[in-house]
Formats: C-alpha cells, structure tokens, sequence
C-alpha cells in the first residue's frame, strides 16, 4: 500500500462524502445519492484520463465504487449530524480537492507531460467532479462562482513545482502539496477573498 494509492482512497471518500451530503440535503434516495458521489469522486479522474489517452482509472479496480458505498454507509449513519453541520460539505469537498491535484498532477507527470501540462491535469481532476456534481443536484457549479475554487488547485501545483526545485520529493512532496491546496481553499472562504465578477457593459449590479 503506497502513500499514493492512501491519498487517493482519502480523496475519493472525501469527495464522495461531499457529493453524497449535498445529495441527501436536496432528498435524493440511497440510490441517486450513491451515483451523486460516485460520480463527484470519480468525475475529474475520468476527464483527465481520456484526455491522456488511458482506460479510466475507475475501470481497473472495483476499490472506488467500494470507497463510495463506504461514504454512503457513513452519511446514512450521521446523517442528521451532518447536515446539521453546514461547514461539513466544505471541508470534505476542500480535502478531496487537494488530494485529487496531487493524484493528477502525479498521474500525467508519470504519463512523461510537461509540469504544465500537469497542473491543468491536476485542475481538472480536483474540479471537474464537483462540477459534475453541481450540475447532478441542479445547482450552478461552484467552479464558475465567485469563490476561489479550480485556482487554488492550480496553486498547489506551483507548490509543487518549487518543492520540486527545492529538491523536495516523495510522500513529503505530496502532503504539502495537497495542505496547500486545502489551506488556500480554506484561507480563501474564511477571508472572503473572491475573483471579480464579470459584468455586462452598463451593468449596475454591485
């Protein structure tokens, strides 16, 4: 069992979590609950690997769809604990976030992709579940809010490229990788720090 393969069944439990308490606060049965978080933890894999061109990560191994009834057991059991708990979403969806940029950036870095490449790839797999996650329970996807969201992603992987440049690496390298996406969510929430909104010309909205 490597420190990857640990970070990404956190990851996955950690979004499916998410994606399965938001789907129980909008009354979504066992069922559509299960593929609400399924498909939050799994989404921006599956995007990133098709983009690189390889079998989703998914399709090789069963653990996930293991992992996701796992999340689904804990939400049925503390249900009413966690949706009395606002704050809770946000933080299983923010430690999703930073240990999935690590999965991707890792994953296309191993695929011999430029770093570059990497962060974006480390982006998707980070964002785009909760994405697809939005859009199953009918909201407006968080990514294309105010909130800084997909760039704290991409500010973990500038962590991590000058890590690299420190001469930092392996589980080291990962866990402050993953902190610093997960601090910059948070740093971002608890201070209210949001990108502008883009406006139409005359537009007087605040």
């Amino acid at each position: 069992m490597t420190v990857s393969f640990v970070i990404e069944m956190l990851g996955t439990l950690a979004f499916a979590i998410s994606g399965i308490r938001l789907a129980s606060a909008k009354k979504f049965d066992w069922f559509g609950a299960y593929v609400v978080g399924f498909t939050t933890a799994i989404g921006g894999g599956t995007l990133r690997d098709v983009m690189l061109s390889t079998t989703p990560f998914w399709m090789l191994d069963s653990v996930y769809l293991v992992v996701t009834a796992i999340a689904l057991g804990i939400v049925i059991a503390l249900g009413r604990y966690l949706i009395r708990l606002n704050n809770t979403f946000f933080v299983f969806d923010a430690i999703g976030l930073g240990l999935f940029t690590v999965v991707g950036i890792e994953k296309t870095l191993a695929a011999c992709f430029p770093l570059w490449v990497a962060v974006i790839m480390g982006t998707i797999t980070g964002a785009a579940g909760g994405v697809l996650r939005d859009i199953l329970i009918n909201e407006v996807p968080l990514i294309f809010r105010k909130e800084i969201y997909a760039l704290a992603c991409v500010f973990g992987g500038v962590v991590f490229w000058l890590c690299g440049h420190l001469g930092i690496g392996g589980a080291a390298l990962q866990v402050i990788t993953a902190v610093a996406v997960i601090a910059a969510r948070i740093v971002a929430v608890y201070f209210g720090l949001k990108l502008p909104t883009l406006r139409a010309s005359g537009s007087q909205e605040p």
